[in-house]
């Protein structure tokens, strides 16, 4: 259970990162709210994925920023990538 809230946790302050970074570059809060849903929805993909036996996708701010800028792309270029490193 402490892993699960421990990736909760990750997720929540990657987004909040984020979202004040692309705050003090004054980024349109369109644009910020597309990002944090694209992170959330991510790293939701992240986790579902985590799931299926042989795939361990750690949940880190570089998969949380790649999946926040990228989405569910994002999500499937870490599974690939995990599969060679």
């Amino acid at each position: 259970m402490s892993e699960i809230l421990q990736f909760i946790l990750i997720a929540a302050a990657a987004i909040v990162v984020l979202c004040i970074a692309l705050k003090l570059f004054k980024v349109a809060f369109k644009t910020i709210f597309k990002v944090a849903l694209n992170a959330a929805v991510g790293i939701g993909a992240i986790f579902l994925l985590n799931l299926i036996p042989g795939v361990a996708i750690p949940v880190t701010w570089w998969s949380a920023l790649i999946t926040g800028i990228f989405g569910i792309p994002g999500a499937i270029g870490l599974l690939v990538l995990s599969f060679f490193l």
